[in-house]
């Protein structure tokens, strides 16, 4: 049997190698080549489309923390139950305004319902006997600031009246942004009380 010479079986052991490394440095040429020529095709482009909303969906629903009047040195803090149960309305009373729970939140359609205690003795001992005092020296055009956490909501007076005691209905509309003062004895009581009503301005993040 006729025996190749070793140098023979090397070389076609090497042929395979031979070709890969070939072809692998002639699809890198015609690669780069393409890409000079900008011929490569185009990755895959995906677009996402927005779907407009509208209403008070635009916007994101924030709970009142602070309200404030500057020209009758008014500023107190605001309480936020979830609960309609006059005893933990009143409750809430003794530390401050009260956003009334099924009423709007900042930064969406409805109206803000504050209510706030008044009291006109020389010595209360709980300031917040006192948290809607003057609140009926609003004049029309002035403005009331409501705060978030994260910004502040400018509202201006429209209206100040004085609610008669067997008045039990305050209108909430919820067709824009509003805000709504009312002093307040008790949640479980008719009384004659002042009503302040505000449209919405602007709202500007805190710094």
């Amino acid at each position: 049997m006729a025996r190749h010479p070793r140098g023979v079986v090397g070389a076609i052991r090497e042929r395979p190698k031979s070709f890969v490394l070939t072809f692998l440095v002639v699809f890198a040429i015609v690669l780069a080549f393409l890409a000079a020529m900008d011929a490569l095709p185009e990755p895959l482009a995906v677009e996402v489309v927005s779907q407009p909303v509208s209403g008070s969906q635009t916007g994101v629903a924030e709970a009142p923390v602070r309200v404030t009047a500057e020209t009758i040195g008014l500023d107190v803090k605001i309480e936020n139950p979830t609960s309609t149960d006059v005893k933990v309305l009143d409750d809430s009373l003794l530390r401050g305004a009260v956003r009334y729970p099924t009423s709007g939140m900042l930064g969406v359609d409805g109206t803000v319902l504050l209510f706030g205690h008044s009291s006109y003795l020389p010595v209360v001992y709980n300031q917040a006997y006192k948290a809607f005092n003057k609140i009926q020296n609003l004049k029309t055009g002035e403005t009331i600031s409501v705060f978030s956490a994260h910004k502040e909501y400018r509202y201006k007076v429209v209206g100040v009246r004085l609610a008669d005691a067997t008045e039990d209905v305050i209108e909430l509309p919820s067709d824009g942004k509003y805000l709504t003062l009312v002093t307040c004895d008790s949640f479980g009581r008719k009384t004659s009380r002042f009503v302040v009503t505000a449209d919405f301005v602007g709202e500007y993040a805190l710094p």
